[in-house]
């Protein structure tokens, strides 16, 4: 599947995040999958700051077998890599200075990923201010965008794009007390149309507003950890869309 292809072409999309750390065996992240393959999500993205790769690896070969949806890697380091998966979002995180998070883990996974058949998506990954400091500032000692420095993240996105990444995610982080704008991403949707938006996300008219700004891809993790319902939620949304 070429991935980037299926994003440019996606309409009102809603993604899954799974943090293989959050699950203490391979049944409880078992029965996870099943209730997220319920929901008919348009894509699953499998990574986070302190995932060994045994863990990612099992995670994306149980995800490909339960759920349709493109398996895609969202690394949080050099190690998490897998060939089961669909794609990797090669991720630089061009709103902080740290040259590991910037080019150094990329190298570090270059002599795996070039034996791998496996899409490799040059991505522009931006934090922005959602209000609590959040394990990928904490991981990578960045600091975010603040969240009405509209003028730095506008630049900063469009410096990614001149770099010739294909997709552009703006995250609040993982547990934000806020989601990123309507005005935030109206801005970065005019940037780079191939916007996800991720962090903060906690209900299905914050949702809709995220896609009317402009995100092709709205990210959830931390909602449905919390209330497994919403993947109820989401499905009756995606079915409205639908119709």
């Amino acid at each position: 599947m070429d991935v980037i292809k299926f994003l440019n072409e996606l309409k009102d999309g809603i993604a899954v995040l799974i943090d293989p750390d959050k699950f203490v065996s391979k049944d409880n992240l078992s029965a996870y999958l099943d209730k997220v393959s319920f929901a008919n999500p348009d894509m699953i993205l499998i990574g986070g700051s302190t995932v060994s790769k045994a863990d990612l690896q099992n995670c994306v070969k149980l995800s490909k077998e339960k759920i349709k949806a493109p398996i895609v890697i969202f690394p949080g380091a050099s190690h998490q890599l897998s060939e089961h998966a669909d794609a990797i979002l090669f991720l630089s995180l061009i709103s902080g200075r740290n040259s590991d998070y910037l080019i150094g883990h990329h190298i570090a996974a270059v002599s795996e990923l070039e034996n791998m058949n496996l899409q490799i998506i040059p991505t522009s990954y931006m934090l922005i201010d959602g209000g609590k400091k959040s394990s990928v500032e904490y991981v990578s000692n960045t600091n975010p965008i603040p969240k009405e420095s509209f003028s730095i993240a506008r630049k900063t996105a469009l410096a990614g794009k001149y770099l010739g990444h294909k997709i552009l995610y703006a995250d609040a982080g993982s547990g934000a007390k806020e989601h990123i704008s309507k005005e935030m991403i109206t801005l970065l949707a005019s940037v780079n149309s191939s916007l996800i938006i991720g962090g903060g996300i906690r209900s299905i008219e914050q949702i809709k507003v995220a896609h009317k700004a402009g995100a092709k891809l709205v990210v959830i993790g931390n909602k449905i950890e919390e209330d497994i319902d919403f993947l109820l939620d989401i499905k009756n949304y995606r079915l409205d869309l639908s119709l």
